[in-house]
């Protein structure tokens, strides 16, 4: 009991001094969803699609994934732009790394390698897919505005709604339609802060609890033996459609546990529940698969590759 109590309070130490950032950045995060004006930018159509389906990915929730499967299920978006943004998605990675202080360091590297992977992926699957005539033509998203969406919570809403009369909700989970203020800028980022906070202590407790068992430096050995079996296991736990993976991916890399490159491969891996939707089409398993595999497979091959060069 002496031990356990000692990696409690040595996980909450490492947590409790999170909170205020991981809320502060949760807050800027949806004020940058509601207020940030998009019209200008060709939006997930066309042949910049690749592209902004990867910058859209990086920002720091799982709901782009989700927006991503269903607006493929609707032929809206191209298999490339998908998997860009799957690929792109780090769910709650980023505002872990911001919030950790030392982590920090890691966020310029890991969104450059990303959205170049993401990018890298979507053109040449669209084009693959060209070339074998599979290339999916895209139709337009349904007007459900008088006006043209500007926000990221409205072009979300919009690609969803076909009745102006239909009860959908954000990528978030919830709907933004009669939130009130202060709801939707402190009370909805403070729940995610603490559930995010919750996956965080937990993670950091079983580490406590490991390299204590067995001592920091064979732990770090052991990790460091096997660093190109790394990527195989990180990509594996990056599939698993819930935060959180990407928590447990994170707090394992920045307690050194594992190396960037298999970081990296994990977080590539994390479409979230962007997966789940696509499943539920049943009939389309195959395809299902194949672009499960292909997120599975580039993840690795982008891990293996950081880990022998960087």
């Amino acid at each position: 009991m002496e031990h356990v109590l000692e990696f409690f309070l040595h996980a909450l130490e490492d947590t409790l001094p999170l909170l205020p950032w991981i809320l502060l950045l949760y807050v800027l995060i949806e004020l940058l969803e509601s207020k940030a004006d998009l019209t200008k930018i060709n939006r997930f159509g066309g042949k910049v699609g690749p592209l902004v389906g990867s910058a859209t990915g990086l920002i720091p929730q799982c709901g782009f994934s989700i927006m991503a499967a269903k607006l493929f299920e609707q032929k809206y978006i191209t298999v490339g732009t998908l998997l860009a943004i799957f690929i792109a998605t780090s769910d709650e990675a980023f505002i872990i790394m911001l919030s950790s202080g030392e982590g920090a360091v890691w966020v310029l590297p890991m969104l450059a390698v990303k959205i170049l992977v993401g990018v890298a992926v979507g053109y040449a699957v669209d084009g693959i897919a060209k070339l074998i005539g599979r290339g999916q033509v895209c139709v337009e998203i349904p007007s459900a505005y008088e006006e043209e969406p500007k926000t990221t919570h409205e072009i979300f809403m919009r690609a969803y709604l076909k009745e102006k009369d239909v009860d959908v909700k954000c990528s978030c989970g919830r709907s933004h339609t009669e939130d009130v203020a202060w709801k939707k800028y402190f009370l909805y980022p403070l729940l995610h802060t603490l559930k995010v906070a919750g996956f965080i202590f937990l993670v950091n407790f079983v580490l406590t609890a490991i390299i204590h068992s067995v001592g920091e430096e064979v732990f770090v050995e052991f990790m460091h033996r096997n660093r190109f079996l790394q990527p195989f296991l990180t990509s594996a736990i990056g599939l698993i459609p819930n935060c959180a993976s990407s928590v447990v991916i994170t707090e394992t890399f920045l307690a050194g546990g594992i190396t960037f490159g298999s970081c990296v491969a994990g977080l590539c891996a994390n479409a979230g529940m962007g997966f789940v939707v696509l499943l539920k089409n049943v009939r389309q398993w195959k395809r299902n698969v194949t672009l499960i595999g292909i997120c599975y497979g580039v993840a690795v091959v982008v891990g293996l590759l950081l880990n022998i060069f960087v």
